[in-house]
């Protein structure tokens, strides 16, 4: 199930900042959409561990937020931080293009 979108400020000291930010923007909970949130919480785990946070846009609340980053298919997972910001479009099932796509360094 794909968790939701959390209340805490940004400004939060007892929240961590992370290294990786990353949002997905989804439309509804779609069998697509929960696909990709499983595949991206999976690939983080693998190789992003304790230095990641993903942010869930549901479009079908609030759809003024795909303006800001330009979202014109969906699901697209966009890489706020480290920049340059990056984006890739599907369910994220093909694990090696999101590591190339998101330019993980594995260590």
């Amino acid at each position: 199930m794909i968790p939701k979108r959390p209340r805490a400020s940004a400004k939060d000291p007892l929240i961590p900042k992370k290294a990786w930010q990353l949002r997905l923007y989804i439309a509804g909970f779609t069998p697509k959409s929960v696909a990709a949130f499983a595949n991206l919480k999976k690939i983080c785990e693998e190789s992003l561990k304790g230095k990641y946070e993903i942010e869930i846009i549901d479009l079908l609340v609030t759809p003024q937020l795909a303006a800001g980053d330009q979202i014109f298919a969906i699901p697209t997972l966009v890489r706020k931080i480290p920049l340059p910001i990056r984006k890739i479009i599907g369910d994220l099932s093909d694990k090696e293009k999101v590591i190339v796509g998101l330019n993980i360094r594995e260590s």
